[in-house]
């Protein structure tokens, strides 16, 4: 009975999209659905609405509420421009930045929703042609606009895209504005309540001279010219994945100084089917493997990628025996503050008020790097618009140095405020430099680092759970897990537990309920053993899927005890997955 009536709803959903006011093509898509004999793609595609969330849309492409197409794009703008009208009722004119990258649709959706903007009176800065993510973020800071978006799906799989809105500062919107503009959004009910008629003369668009300005600013964040100039014939690997890193990037570390690009051709050929990569996600090894093998080819020093809207960064390097091994986010994310807060140390830059940021499940490592060395350290929740909410609080009263998350995303400048692998690249290679300049290779630098501070391994897992069914399940795990928490896992007892959703947890050894502090909830569960070991559990926000942190730690006197450390915490994270059921 419940399926009948969810297919009857879902067909009377879809005949709306029937109407006068959606286009032939669109029409026409739909009648196939609702005429097909498995009606499974036409719930799959009307059975909700797509959500505009706190960071955006994001979602399959094709025809329905549930998938992103010109009328999702058209709503969300749409509802959108009214609250900003709403909120900046007092300015002569609003002024938004438009932005896309190279996934199938993306242009197309820019050009909508750029068209939907001046139709409702905004003037919109319109990119020429794909740029990466960060570049949107900073070109609203230096344009001094109230808003921006840009259509990527980031890392997703081909068949989805996506739409990120900024709020003035070039971060990604937070309460109140989040909130207040997905109100706006849900009351856009029809087609007929979007205004497409764009006014031409309000847009303006920005192309390479705009490119300059942003590569400009990110060569004064440069710790190390000397130094790069001694190595700059340093042999880098890179690719864009397809992406719209393809010549922003490289064009950057070339003014950094860096003479030795060696690229991917194949990877090069922009284009939103990514035709060489299951996935265009550098997290993943098979994204990066014709980059390792033209390394290899090549015999070159490090390996860089970005994703398609070029804000993650993924990286190569050779170990102790030369075997190309990849770092994970939270490996890559330690290398950047520890060169950077000790460059900072270096150049005597370290004043005592310093700060750097990191995401809840990061490494702890991080922590103890930036306190050891005086600078004060933040935990945030996972999101770069978290990171860019503790630099505008702490805009003129602090300095920030670097913040980054596990998930290979990593900022070392305030004047953009999302993360950007442009910068990152830039100062990935300058660090590998420095390391050549002390006779290091970056892997000597990592065990370095893990000498100092203690060896750590971390290995997310993601578990995927498709659909309606899918987000139910999950909702489902998350509640047993709150329901009967973990006292133990892998043998150590559990220290602390806390849940972000209620912002409770508890103190075991003191017996004692506890009080986080964060500036809202979050559907997160993490545990802290007595033996270091870090357990954190959340749904993603992006991706159909609940995700798995694991961190353990063992401290290490030798480089030659760094080897069996790993491999005792790699049997240690298995036992970790068994008390989880994973």
């Amino acid at each position: 009975m419940e399926n009948a009536a969810l297919l009857e709803d879902v067909r009377k959903k879809a005949h709306v999209w029937l109407g006068d006011d959606y286009d032939e093509d669109t029409r026409r898509q739909v009648q196939s659905l609702l005429d097909a004999d498995d009606p499974s793609e036409l719930i799959e595609s009307f059975y909700k609405d797509l959500e505009f969330g706190t960071g955006g849309l994001r979602g399959i492409m094709g025809v329905g509420t549930n998938r992103m197409n010109i009328y999702t794009v058209g709503a969300a703008t749409q509802g959108l421009s009214n609250y900003l009208r709403k909120e900046f009722a007092d300015l002569k004119q609003i002024k938004v930045v438009v932005g896309y990258d190279c996934r199938n649709n993306s242009h197309l959706y820019a050009q909508i929703s750029a068209d939907i903007f001046s139709a409702n009176g905004i003037k919109v800065y319109l990119f020429e042609g794909l740029r990466p993510t960060p570049e949107i973020s900073y070109a609203i800071r230096k344009l001094a606009c109230q808003s921006g978006i840009i259509i990527t799906a980031s890392h997703n799989p081909k068949a989805y895209n996506g739409y990120k809105a900024y709020w003035d500062d070039g971060a990604q919107m937070i309460a109140p504005h989040d909130k207040n503009t997905i109100a706006e959004v849900n009351k856009i009910k029809s087609a007929g309540a979007i205004q497409f008629n764009a006014k031409k003369n309000l847009i303006e668009v920005i192309g390479k001279d705009f490119d300059k300005l942003y590569i400009n600013e990110l060569k004064t964040i440069s710790l190390s010219p000397d130094i790069i100039e001694r190595h700059k014939d340093m042999k880098i690997v890179f690719t864009p994945i397809h992406g719209t890193g393809v010549d922003i990037i490289p064009q950057a570390l070339r003014e950094y100084g860096f003479t030795n690009l060696i690229r991917v051709p194949e990877q090069d050929i922009v284009s939103g089917d990514f035709p060489t990569v299951v996935s265009p996600n550098p997290e993943e090894p098979a994204a990066l493997s014709k980059a390792v093998e033209k390394a290899i080819e090549t015999d070159a020093e490090l390996v860089l990628a970005t994703d398609p809207d070029a804000d993650r960064i993924g990286v190569a390097i050779k170990n102790e025996n030369g075997e190309w091994t990849l770092l994970n986010g939270n490996q890559i994310a330690m290398i950047f503050v520890y060169y950077l807060i000790t460059r900072w140390k270096e150049l005597g830059k370290i004043k005592g008020k310093e700060y750097v940021v990191k995401t809840i499940v990061t490494t702890e490592t991080i922590r103890d790097i930036a306190e050891r060395n005086g600078v004060q350290l933040y935990d945030v929740y996972t999101g770069f618009k978290w990171i860019a909410d503790i630099m505008r609080k702490n805009e003129g009263k602090k300095t920030y140095i670097g913040g980054g998350e596990e998930s290979f995303g990593f900022l070392c400048q305030d004047f953009v405020r999302d993360k950007d692998a442009v910068s990152a690249c830039c100062i990935f290679a300058e660090a590998a430099a420095w390391a050549k300049d002390q006779g290091l290779s970056l892997y000597l630098l990592l065990q370095r680092i893990y000498l100092e501070y203690g060896y750590s391994k971390e290995v997310n897992i993601s578990v995927y759970k498709e659909g309606k069914s899918g987000a139910e399940e999950i909702e489902k795990m998350m509640k047993q897990y709150r329901e009967k928490p973990l006292t133990e896992i892998a043998g150590s007892k559990v220290a602390m537990l806390y849940d972000y959703a209620s912002l409770k947890g508890y103190d075991y050894p003191e017996s004692e309920d506890l009080t986080i502090n964060m500036p809202t909830t979050s559907n997160v569960i993490q545990y802290f053993t007595e033996d270091g070991t870090k357990v954190s559990i959340r749904p993603s926000g992006t991706e159909p899927k609940i995700k798995f942190y694991i961190e353990v730690h063992a401290n290490v006197k030798t480089v030659e005890a760094i080897a069996q450390a790993k491999q005792e915490s790699l049997a240690k994270i298995e036992r970790v997955k068994e008390s989880l059921g994973v």
